[in-house]
C-alpha cells in the first residue's frame, strides 16, 4: 500500500510516524503501514456467499444462499485470540460480507477488544439502517469496489444496477458518519476510468481512494492477459499521482493510495528525485519504514473455511486452520518452512530482485504473481515495471 497523497504531496512526514514509537497498537490509521513491529492486518474473507458475479473475484464468490463455514461464536473466539495477539485490524471481506447477517456484531466485538474493523463490500446491500448498525459497531472504514463508470462497473459486476445501488450505498454510509472510501481493480478493460473514479470522489465529496494493481486469483486469473503491462502501468501511476496533486494544489483533502503492486513506491520516489529533490529524500525515509510487500508478516488472511494464508491472493499456501489451532500459534510456527521464509523474503528472491537496489522497500513484491506466472514463489514479479537501469545499484 502506498499512500501517493502522503509520500507525493507531502501529507505525512517521517516525523509524524517516529513521534508514536511506531508501534502498530499505538500508531492512528493512517499511519499504521509504517508500523515497526508488523503485527499482521487480518483480512478475514468471513463468506465465499456473494450477492454479485464479478468477472475478477479473487475469492471466487458463489451465490449468496447457502451457509457460512464459521459460526458467530467460532469466530468471536478466533477475534478475541488476534485481539490478543495484538493484530491491529481486522478487515472483513468475502465473498459479500453483508450476506452474514452477524457482521455488524463481530465487528462490534472486534472493537470492543480494541481492534479496528473496516469492511471491503461491493456496497449493493448497504441500507440507511445497515449503515447505522455498523456505525453503531464502532466501524473504521467501509471501502466500496466500484469498477468505473455506471455502464463499466455494471458489466464488471454483472448484475444491471449495481452501480446505482453502490453510490447509494455511499450516500447511506455517508449519512449516519460511517468513513466511506472507494477501491477500484486497474486492468485493461478499465483503466480509462481512472479520472471518473477522481471525477466521483470530488463530486460525491469522499475521502479516500485505494487504486488495486491486479493479483492472478481467483476469477482474476483469467483476466491475466488483460493486466496492464509495464508501459500502461507507468502511466496510469503517473496519471494517479497528477490528479491527487491536482486535488492537493485546489486545496481538496483526500487520501489516494496505490495497492499491490510494491515497485509504485521506488517508482514515485525516482519522479520525485526529478520534481522535489528535497521531499524525495523524506520519502525515501518513509518507504523504508513501510518496507513493502508484507505478506506473511504484516499482512494475513483468514479463508471462510478458517484456513490461514498468508494473503487473499494466495490460497494455494496453507499455514493451518483457526478451527483447530488459534491463529497466534500458526502465525508463530517457526516450524511452517514457508511461512518462516516469508518473514524474511529478502534471503529467498532470485534473479533481478534479489539485487535490486529497492529491495528493502518493495520487499520482492507479491510472491503470489510471482508463483502464477513462473512457477516459482521466488522469482520475480512479472508486475514490476522498473527498468534494470533504475534498480541497479548506483
Amino acid at each position: 500500500m502506498i499512500g501517493i497523497s502522503k509520500l507525493y504531496c507531502g501529507q505525512v512526514e517521517p516525523s509524524d510516524a517516529l513521534r508514536y514509537g511506531r508501534d502498530s497498537g499505538r500508531l492512528p490509521s493512517h499511519l499504521l503501514q509504517f508500523s515497526r513491529d508488523k503485527k499482521p492486518v487480518v483480512v478475514w474473507n468471513m463468506t465465499r456467499r456473494c450477492n454479485l458475479k464479478c468477472v475478477h473475484c479473487y475469492a471466487g464468490a458463489v451465490d449468496s444462499e447457502g451457509e457460512d463455514d464459521i459460526s458467530t461464536e467460532q469466530a468471536k473466539k478466533m477475534i478475541m485470540d488476534l485481539a490478543a495477539f495484538g493484530a491491529p485490524v481486522m478487515l472483513f471481506s468475502g465473498g459479500e460480507p453483508l450476506v452474514r447477517e452477524d457482521l455488524a456484531e463481530l465487528a462490534a466485538y472486534a472493537t470492543s477488544l480494541g481492534m479496528r474493523a473496516v469492511i471491503s463490500t461491493n456496497g449493493t446491500l448497504i441500507s440507511r439502517q445497515k449503515a447505522r448498525e455498523l456505525k453503531e459497531a464502532d466501524l473504521s472504514y467501509v471501502g466500496i469496489s466500484l469498477d468505473g463508470g455506471r455502464e463499466v462497473h455494471d458489466r464488471f459486476r454483472a448484475v444491471r444496477g449495481s452501480f446505482d445501488l453502490a453510490l447509494k450505498g455511499i450516500e447511506n454510509c455517508q449519512a449516519e458518519g460511517l468513513k466511506v472510501g472507494l477501491r477500484f481493480t486497474m486492468n485493461r478493460r478499465n483503466v480509462g476510468e481512472v479520472p471518473e473514479l477522481f471525477r466521483l470522489m470530488e463530486e460525491l465529496e469522499i475521502p479516500r481512494i485505494c487504486f488495486y494493481h491486479l493479483v492472478y486469483s481467483g476469477r482474476g486469473s483469467a483476466l491475466v492477459r488483460e493486466d496492464l503491462d509495464h508501459r500502461e502501468t507507468r502511466r496510469a501511476v503517473d496519471l494517479i499521482m497528477d490528479k491527487t496533486r491536482s486535488l492537493f494544489e485546489r486545496g481538496l483533502s483526500r487520501e489516494v493510495l496505490t495497492v499491490d503492486n510494491h515497485a509504485d513506491g521506488p517508482y514515485l520516489w525516482l519522479r520525485l528525485k526529478r520534481e522535489d529533490p528535497r521531499r524525495a529524500a523524506e520519502v525515501f525515509e518513509l518507504l523504508q519504514f513501510n518496507e513493502g510487500n508484507s505478506s506473511g508478516r504484516g499482512f494475513s488472511c483468514v479463508s471462510w473455511d478458517g484456513k490461514v494464508h498468508a494473503d487473499q491472493f494466495w490460497r494455494n499456501h496453507t499455514f493451518g486452520n483457526v478451527l483447530e489451532r488459534p491463529f497466534s500459534e500458526i502465525w508463530t510456527d517457526s516450524s511452517i518452512p514457508l511461512l518462516s521464509k516469508l518473514k524474511e523474503k529478502h534471503k529467498h528472491v532470485t534473479g533481478r530482485c534479489a539485487s535490486c537496489r529497492f529491495l528493502n522497500i518493495c520487499g520482492g513484491n507479491f510472491r503470489a504473481r510471482a508463483e502464477s506466472v513462473h512457477g516459482d514463489i521466488w522469482a520475480p514479479d512479472p508486475a514490476c515495471y522498473l527498468t534494470d537501469e533504475e534498480i541497479k545499484v548506483q
